[in-house]
């Protein structure tokens, strides 16, 4: 009995194993069944897009978190959009207090003011047919201005209210389904909703892709995704750029450089009679234009008996206008629309007035929070010059860390914008220097010239290389503590040269400089010269052809001696 017993027990154990086994089985199959049915049965639901604006923006495949507006059936673009996701954010400003919106390119500039319908192209009426607006912290754009300016396409889908903007140069790939099975869902999986149902042979496009599925953007404006193997890709759409003008071509020296002297007029312009032969040089600057209040109202020195004469000699004029140096007066100039225009309708007519080649921007002493306001004032200017054949430069320091006169200066963004850019490589040791030294060592002005060149990518057929025509005698002497006080006089080449004759001063090699150097004791002080002379320019015209730049500027005329404008004119057209 009692083996009988244990028998009967493990057949009984026996049996309930059998069943848990069939049960595990119906289970994988059951699980088996739903993980083929999740992966290889499509869901057929139908879920339109939502989009939670009434008129939602797609770029690329990608919906826009600001929506669109529109105005009689005429679609009207988000600042927002256009700055942030459409590349737009230096060539569209708007200004809140006047209510005004300037668009510039490389030769237009269009300026209009929210809810009005009259505006002006690089001066001309331009017509709107509906106004720019704000609806509470948005600003809104209407899109006409947009096509001619930048090439936008904008399409207004009427069923869905989609809006869809693609840009100028943008290759756009459309396809087809295959058959009017297809459809586009909401994610890159059989299981997600149906966003859209396809018509055969409706044509959508292609925005990219990703795990075998196309990001689509059906006829209707709904964007999804489509399994690759359901369309057939056709023809590539080539967004076209706007139609442009004949570009501006600046003016250079057919097989030669840029020969430029400043002329700096203070008080009174210079007799031309007496200004000697300037051998080679092809423009001068007179420094004429100086803006005189915080109104943007301009002082002019501008002398027609100058410019006669500058033509007679073959030379161009291209005209200085600086602000005075004076930074109160500058913010307030550059920080609202009106007055900037102001500005350059001035330069405009005083150009005209005085038959002028060119004008060159001094803007000096300027506080860094204006870097974005002097770019945008350059970009409301150069097209408007540029349509008066008037050639466009800007004065830049070499970089420092000085607040008001080298970190204001944002070089790769002007670079972009001027035809040139004056470097003027001087004041290494300036003024009030507590170190005497040279105005600008070799080293010195090679390194500023590579800094622009290799940080900023301002092209070096844009750069025009300043060079001083003067130097500074230091003057070092002990004070009562045993201290050594430093003092200097900037002179120019001809009371050098006197000072060498008079005191037959011998002088050497300043090796660290690159330069030639004299010393000599008066009146118990030490007297310390670094020398701007035949060397010194033929040092600075051979970096202008190492790098290739544009050409020289020189500071300033009058420190000259007679026989150095041949010397630089030789140094600059030097064959290897």
């Amino acid at each position: 009995m009692a083996t009988m017993g244990k028998r009967q027990r493990s057949r009984r154990k026996s049996g309930g194993g059998r069943g848990f086994v069939l049960l595990y089985g119906l289970a994988v199959v059951i699980a088996a069944g739903w993980f083929g049915w999740q992966k290889y049965v499509p869901n057929q639901t139908l879920e339109k897009p939502q989009y939670g604006m009434e008129y939602p923006i797609i770029i690329h495949g990608e919906v826009m978190k600001d929506g669109a507006i529109t105005e009689n059936g005429l679609v009207k673009l988000p600042l927002s959009v256009l700055q942030e996701k459409l590349g737009l954010k230096d060539y569209i400003r708007y200004e809140k207090r006047s209510g005004s919106i300037i668009l510039t390119n490389t030769d237009k500039v269009l300026r209009l003011k929210t809810n009005y319908l009259t505006a002006t192209i690089n001066s001309k009426p331009y017509e709107l047919r509906v106004a720019a607006e704000v609806q509470g912290d948005r600003v809104y754009i209407p899109v006409a201005p947009l096509e001619e300016l930048y090439g936008l396409k904008v399409e207004l889908h009427d069923e869905t209210r989609i809006v869809t903007v693609t840009r100028a140069g943008e290759a756009v790939q459309s396809a087809v389904p295959k058959d009017d099975k297809k459809v586009i869902r909401h994610d890159a999986t059989i299981r997600a909703p149906i966003a859209e149902r396809l018509a055969a042979n409706s044509e959508v496009r292609i925005w990219g892709e990703r795990d075998g599925w196309y990001v689509t953007q059906s006829a209707s404006g709904h964007v999804g995704y489509a399994a690759k193997s359901d369309l057939k890709l056709t023809e590539v759409e080539q967004i076209p750029y706007p139609a442009k003008e004949e570009p501006f071509v600046a003016w250079k020296v057919a097989g030669s450089k840029i020969n430029m002297t400043w002329e700096a007029v203070y008080q009174k312009n210079p007799d031309p009679a007496k200004i000697g032969a300037l051998t080679g040089v092809n423009v001068v600057s007179p420094t004429w234009f100086e803006l005189l209040d915080d109104t943007g109202k301009l002082k002019s020195k501008a002398d027609k008996a100058y410019v006669e004469w500058a033509h007679k000699k073959g030379m161009q004029v291209w005209a200085v206008f600086n602000n005075g140096f004076e930074p109160k007066r500058t913010t307030s100039a550059l920080a609202d629309a009106d007055k900037r225009f102001y500005m350059i309708q001035q330069l405009i007519s005083f150009a005209k007035m005085y038959n002028l080649q060119g004008i060159n921007i001094d803007f000096e002493n300027v506080v860094t929070s204006d870097k974005e306001n002097l770019i945008q004032f350059m970009r409301e200017m150069t097209p408007l010059l540029h349509e008066q054949n008037l050639v466009v430069s800007i004065d830049v320091t070499p970089k420092s860390n000085s607040e008001m006169w080298s970190k204001f200066l944002d070089r790769a963004a002007l670079g972009q914008i001027v035809d040139y850019m004056m470097l003027m490589a001087y004041d290494e040791h300036w003024a009030s220097s507590p170190k005497a030294g040279s105005v600008a060592s070799l080293p010195w002005v090679e390194q500023a010239i590579l800094k622009i060149l290799e940080e900023d990518k301002v092209p070096p057929a844009k750069m025009v290389l300043g060079m001083p025509l003067y130097t500074r005698i230091w003057t070092e002497q002990k004070d009562e503590a045993g201290a050594i006080k430093v003092s200097s006089k900037a002179v120019g080449m001809e009371t050098i040269e006197q000072i060498l004759k008079e005191r037959k001063l011998k002088q050497v090699w300043d090796e660290a400089a690159g330069q030639n150097y004299v010393e000599y004791k008066e009146d118990g002080a030490l007297k310390r010269i670094w020398l701007e002379d035949k060397v010194s320019v033929q040092a600075r015209a051979a970096l202008v052809r190492k790098y290739g730049l544009a050409g020289v500027g020189t500071w300033q005329r009058t420190f000259q001696v007679d026989h150095i404008w041949g010397i630089i004119h030789e140094a600059l057209n030097k064959r290897p």
